[in-house]
């Protein structure tokens, strides 16, 4: 011990150190600023309910660029904290609804997960940083708060200065003062699903012959889990997945399950007509269901896997005790929830809303319009498990003579009604002009005579009556805590209705996402495109809005 001495290094705080919901998000030349990284790693320690001594952490990521350096310094640092064990995924390459399970599995008191979901990686690129609690879920609000107030007034580190560890090797070993333990984060993690669904039923249905599977691992950090998955258990050969290397910069691409940046999966489930096709996201929390013809919506996929819940066995078993979806999630869910007579919540954009509800036993199946989807068995979203959620769903479904994805749709809009459903995301908008949207909206709000007007999209004349508008606040029912400016609404008398709020998961400049729904119960309409069914709708929400004036984006960069 006398030879790893904790080191005290003399440090300047930094001031623009504020986790998001989903930790701290930066690129990376500004997180190889000098001092920058280990102050925040420092700050997070220093968080830690009770302290940092004596404690065990998880610690993993989705591999992206910059990731080897700074889980070394996560080693030093923990030591010179007092840290006991860290445990750290072979090659750092570790799921974030994986890092969760291991969190909970092992009673660890946390985890430090390199990841900035699903933005893009590379030396010019993004890297994130996050705190996850023992539950398995991302820091509460007081947390990360914590965090930031630590970070403002940071004047030193701790650390010991540690030979390099080898993480590719398996095994605990003793490094100085902490202990390592490296492991293979996706063997457990796929044992797991496996006590979850009915894979036998899945691997009976992937082998008829008419049916065909393709899974996009977008080159992040799920390629390794499907592969176990979809070759070694369910039996399928290599033609079945693609992008399945785990890439620092992930292959030149942007790994975002979406129509936009998954294209080479949809155009090859198009050209081969591929009956299953599914992409998850850089750190795997996120998903996308498309078939040959048949893209299915985040908004009706959690509510399809609410509705065949009773298929799944691990829902068969332990019941379905709540559900949820943010807010702006489409209202999909409600009617499911309506129907079988389940408890359901309308939450703020962010996981950890969604904990509370998990740790208190009122929440079992959840998801947010973003493509992520996830139930109570982590406290974290889990593109894989949506996707095995599907596959169990099929086979089942097939039993019933209902066929494939669109078969599976069709059959859900039968039921309940269709719900169209879009986002627009407008990235790396000048922060100022953003403001002033959201002020237009607001001011928009004030007016006397705002609600009960009927703003008419000019290219349809069609007109939509405004019923109700607001800021969206949220009272969470567990720790009775209030967050308030969770995003403008406008809902209109036919049940239509648009959503604009900031997003805090970019690294630059500001996000202005615009969420349109409009339901209908009209079957002539449930085969229309989504994008012609919504066009007023979109027009009247942009028009009200004010976004192109301000912004001077006459196009979106992504829509879903």
């Amino acid at each position: 011990m006398s030879d790893y001495q904790v080191k005290t290094v003399p440090t300047k705080a930094f001031q623009d150190q504020r986790p998001g919901t989903s930790g701290l998000r930066k690129r990376v030349p500004v997180f190889q600023q000098e001092h920058y990284t280990e102050n925040f790693i420092q700050s997070i320690l220093s968080s830690i309910p009770g302290g940092p001594k004596d404690t065990t952490l998880v610690v993993g990521g989705d591999g992206r660029y910059y990731s080897n350096e700074v889980v070394q310094k996560i080693i030093q640092l923990s030591a010179g904290n007092g840290v006991k064990k860290l445990v750290i995924a072979r090659d750092i390459i570790f799921s974030t609804p994986a890092i969760s399970h291991e969190i909970r599995s092992r009673k660890a008191t946390g985890g430090i997960l390199l990841t900035a979901s699903h933005n893009p990686g590379g030396p010019k690129a993004d890297f994130g940083i996050k705190y996850n609690m023992d539950n398995g879920g991302p820091a509460p609000e007081a947390v990360t708060e914590a965090i930031f107030a630590h970070s403002k007034e940071l004047t030193e580190y701790k650390l010991v200065d540690l030979p390099e560890v080898d993480l590719s090797q398996l095994g605990e070993r003793q490094v100085g003062p902490i202990s390592i333990e490296v492991i293979d984060a996706v063997k457990p993690y796929v044992a797991f699903l496996k006590t979850l669904f009915d894979f036998d039923a899945i691997k009976a249905y992937v082998h008829q012959p008419d049916v065909s599977v393709l899974f996009d691992g977008l080159s992040g950090v799920t390629g390794p889990y499907a592969r176990d998955i979809f070759i070694n258990e369910l039996g399928l050969d290599e033609s079945s997945i693609q992008g399945c290397e785990p890439s620092p910069d992930f292959n030149g691409g942007h790994p975002d399950p979406n129509l936009t940046y998954a294209h080479d999966l949809v155009k090859a489930v198009e050209e081969k007509q591929i009956t299953f096709g599914a992409a998850s996201d850089g750190d795997g929390d996120r998903n996308m269901i498309y078939g040959a013809g048949a893209f299915v919506t985040p908004s009706d996929s959690v509510a399809i896997i609410a509705d065949w819940a009773e298929s799944i066995p691990y829902f068969a078993k332990g019941g379905v005790k709540g559900l949820a979806r943010s807010m702006p999630t489409s209202t999909a869910l409600d009617r499911v929830a309506k129907a079988k007579g389940i408890e359901h919540f309308e939450v703020p954009t962010g996981w950890k809303f969604f904990g509370n509800l998990m740790d208190a036993g009122r929440l079992s199946i959840c998801g947010e319009e973003s493509f992520g989807t996830g139930s109570d068995h982590v406290r974290e979203k889990d593109g894989l498990w949506a996707i095995v959620a599907w596959l169990n769903i099929l086979a089942a479904a097939d039993k019933k003579g209902i066929k494939g994805i669109k078969g599976v749709l069709q059959d859900h809009y039968s039921k309940y009604g269709r719900t169209f459903f879009s986002r627009y995301d407008y990235e790396e908008v000048d922060s100022d002009a953003a403001n002033k949207v959201i002020k237009e909206l607001s001011d928009l709000f004030a007016s006397s005579d705002f609600v009960g007007s009927s703003p008419t999209a000019t290219s349809s004349s069609t007109s939509f009556k405004v019923a109700e508008v607001g800021n969206f606040a949220y009272t969470d029912p567990i720790d009775h805590s209030v967050s308030k400016n969770q995003g403008h609404y406008v809902t209109f008398s036919d049940g239509s209705r648009f959503v604009v709020r900031l997003s805090g998961t970019g690294s630059q400049g500001a996000t202005i996402r615009l969420y349109v729904e409009k339901y209908s119960q009209d079957s002539s309409e449930y085969g229309r495109d989504t994008q012609e069914g919504l066009k007023p709708l979109i027009e009247v929400a942009l028009k009200l809005s004010k976004l192109v004036e301000q912004t001077g984006r006459k196009e979106p960069t992504v829509i879903t």
